[in-house]
């Protein structure tokens, strides 16, 4: 029989703390991308990856891992599997011969123009039991949590 410290509370319930129903909320927001965003061989960190480069041009990894949020093993793996399958391309940074710049590909980009609109519904479905208000609040706190 395990013990209990004195004056421990017993009324601890994994599903209702915070990390739990965070990673249940991003277990369904993942499978909801899987299934909408219309490519099953792009993940969510590869599309973050593919639509920042859209925006930015090109980047160096380390630039881009901090864009998106990704640890540099993280997206040391996606921009490995983005470049071999030739979604993206590296070019010596003329300024600087140590590092590398990423780019997309014409490829990479057909692909992302492809997908972005999908995002947009990947984001309507995740967000679908929040009414109007409720969702500009939940976002607004996710905000701020990060």
């Amino acid at each position: 029989m395990v013990r209990l410290a004195p004056g421990a509370k017993t009324d601890y319930r994994v599903e209702e703390q915070v990390g739990h129903l965070l990673r249940r909320a991003h277990q369904r927001a993942t499978a909801i991308f899987l299934e909408r965003i219309g490519a099953t061989d792009v993940t969510p960190t590869q599309f973050a990856a593919l639509v920042k480069l859209r925006d930015e041009g090109s980047l160096s990894q380390n630039h881009l891992g901090r864009l998106t949020a990704m640890d540099r093993a993280t997206i040391l793996g996606v921009t490995r599997r983005l470049s071999e399958r030739g979604l993206i391309e590296r070019v010596g940074d003329p300024n600087d011969r140590r590092r590398t710049m990423l780019s997309l590909s014409p490829e990479g980009r057909a692909l992302i123009d492809r997908l972005v609109p999908n995002g947009f519904k990947v984001s309507e479905a995740i967000l679908a039991p929040l009414g109007p208000g409720e969702r500009r609040s939940f976002l607004s706190l996710l905000r701020r949590l990060t």
